[in-house]
Order: structure tokens, then sequence, then C-alpha cells
């Protein structure tokens, strides 16, 4: 028998490193409502985003990848049904950011070769599904690693400064806001599952490691102009239906969250809090805010209080049988839920478009502080 169970799951973590996806939110909310909710005092001139697939609207189209979501179920809830590149059933919850601001109701994937001028100036996504702040987590993908979407974004400056001139772009990015999601990857498809970053890193290395790697990028972000910017942080990664999945002895009856994998996000989050409040204090001077947005706290709470905050179903997801589908494994053929908002998860790993309306309601604030000067 547990030779049987030792397979079983050497089965299922295969599968899930065909398509190393994970997920992080943002914030999201109804489209009417967000129009009733605009933020207050708002002077924001564009949006700007990077990370994975959590904030990645589509980029990963464009790209030799065999990680996208440009096909049914996914989108099943977007306008017209279409499936445009979006890890769930709607909008991204940077879509619902871009619309609370008064941007636009939908944030664009840069690498879109049909994108107008005036795309352009509201903003884009730079994020690729499957990325990490670890330089082996997108080349495991075969995705846009963070320095390459900071190089987009520089490329993004020259293409605004030849049609409205440098001075207007400068005042332009100085205006926009920032946000950044990633870093699920480089634990649960990089560290966790295979040998290479442990047999050079303890877990603390590692987190240390990562570390830098936002330091670095942030300090790139900062000298391309931003002021701006708010970095997200870990999920509850236990909690995820595909780390259950893989990590209970019995995924079909036991399916709660993985405190191993919920603790490292816990710690990752209290030493990334410290180093994003010590670039603010650093930069505040200058103008800057940059914050942390808590998104474990308000995830945690959607899970662990099931029934309480409408939803039915914490550890499975919508799509299949919700123990491990994602990305091409939740395809047209797949059996989908009845009814997506009564499931945290879309997929085994992405939200739905609800828990992103539950996590915009919990960050709002942020938001609202961050666009206020």
């Amino acid at each position: 028998m547990e030779l049987y169970h030792k397979y079983y799951k050497l089965l299922l973590l295969f599968l899930l490193l065909l398509h190393l996806f994970l997920c992080m939110p943002f914030f999201s909310s109804g489209a009417q409502d967000l129009r009733k909710q605009r933020a207050w005092n708002n002077s924001v001139s564009a949006m700007f985003v990077f990370g994975d697939s959590t904030v990645d609207p589509g980029n990963n189209n464009f790209i030799s990848t065999a990680f996208r979501s440009n096909f049914h179920p996914y989108g099943q809830d977007f306008e017209n049904q279409t499936p445009t590149g979006r890890f769930t059933n709607g909008r991204l919850t940077t879509d619902f950011v871009a619309s609370y601001v008064g941007l636009k109701e939908c944030l664009p994937p840069y690498l879109d070769p049909n994108l107008s001028m005036e795309d352009l100036m509201t903003g884009v996504s730079f994020a690729s599904a499957g990325s990490g702040f670890d330089p082996l987590t997108p080349r495991i993908a075969k995705v846009i690693d963070m320095p390459r979407q900071l190089e987009y974004f520089k490329e993004y400056k020259r293409r605004v400064e030849s049609a409205i001139g440098k001075q207007k772009m400068e005042q332009h990015i100085k205006r926009a806001v920032f946000l950044i999601s990633a870093g699920t990857n480089d634990f649960i498809v990089n560290y966790y599952a295979l040998p290479i970053r442990r047999k050079t890193y303890t877990l603390s290395g590692y987190q240390q490691f990562l570390l830098q790697q936002v330091k670095q990028f942030l300090q790139g972000l900062w000298e391309e102009g931003a002021i701006k910017i708010a970095v997200s942080g870990l999920p509850p990664m236990g909690c995820l239906p595909a780390v259950i999945t893989l990590n209970s002895y019995n995924a079909l009856l036991q399916r709660g969250c993985i405190e191993k994998y919920s603790v490292v996000a816990r710690q990752f989050n209290l030493m990334l809090q410290n180093e994003v409040s010590s670039m603010h204090f650093g930069t505040a001077h200058l103008g800057a805010k940059i914050v942390f947005v808590d998104i474990y706290a308000p995830l945690a709470d959607m899970i662990q209080g099931k029934g309480k905050l409408g939803f039915d179903e914490v550890d499975t997801g919508c799509c299949g049988s919700g123990y491990l589908e994602a990305g091409f494994l939740c395809n047209p053929n797949s059996i989908v839920c009845a009814d997506p908002s009564k499931y945290v998860f879309w997929d085994s790993i992405h939200p739905t478009e609800k828990t992103c309306n539950n996590l915009f309601k919990a960050s709002r604030f942020i938001i609202d502080d961050i666009i206020g000067g």
C-alpha cells in the first residue's frame, strides 16, 4: 500500500510539472459596482503589471510555450465567453483594479500586436504565466522572465516617447501605478519539485535569494521612473487544490491544507513585507510609495470559513475533478461545475472571479492609499 501511494504521488507530480502554473490574485469586483466605486483623488495615468499567471492576460499566447489558457473553458464568464489567455473563468484581478482606478475595464497583454497607442497609454501587463523571481523558474516553463518583462517596459517607454515626447512620457510614468505578483512558482514548481535549488540553498537561504531578486527588480522599476508600486505577497500555498492533491496521503478524502507549504508562505511574506517597507522608507522623501499587499489572510479566511462567505467548495477547483486540472489539463473536454461563484478556485491553482472580488474588498484601502498621493 505504501509503495502504491509513493507511485501515485509521483504520477501526480509528473502531471503537475507538465503545466507549471501557480496562482496569486490581486483585486476584483463586479464591473458595474466598480463604476460606482471609483477610487477617490484619482490621478492615475496608467497601470503596469509584472509577474506570473495571476496577472497574465494573455502574453503567453504570443510566445513559444505550452503554458497557455486561450481555450475553453477558460474565459467562459469573460465578455463574449472569450478565452483570452487569462487563467480564470472571467477577468483577472488586475482588470478590476484598472476599472476601479478609471482606466479601462480590461488590462491587455503587452505582446498583443493589435494594441493601439491609446491602449498602450492607459497601461498593459507584461506578466507571463509560469514565471517567477528565480531566473530558473521561467526557464523551466520557457516563459518570460522578470528581467525580460522589465526590458519590455523599457521598450514600452520608447514607443510612448516617440508618440508624445520625452517630458510627457516621464510625467506619464510618474503618475502610473505598478503591480507585481509572483513567487509561488518559485517554491512549488521549482524549489520543492526539482532538486536543483535544494542542492544549493537551504529553505531560508532560498528565501533570501528570492528577496534579493525582488529587490533588484524593484530597483530596476525605480530607475525607470516608477514611484507607485504594490507588491503582492504569497497566498496560503498549502491550500491550493493541486498542492493538497500532491501531498495528502489520501487526496480523495483528506483535503485539508498542507501546513508545511503555508508556513513557508507566511515566513516569506513577513520577510518580503519588511523588505518592501525598508525600500519605501528609503524612497518616501522622493515621493515614492512602495507597499506590500497581503493576500494570504483574506484568502485563508475564505478557505477556512467554508459556507460562511458564499463558498461551498474550498479545496477543489471548478474545472474537471478540481484536484489537478490546470492549464491544458483544464480543456474543452473537461466537465465544469454549474456555479463557479460557489468555488474559491477555478482550476486546481487559480481563483474564480468571486474570490478575486473578496480579495479586492479586503485590499481596496491599499490601492486608495497608493493612488491617493
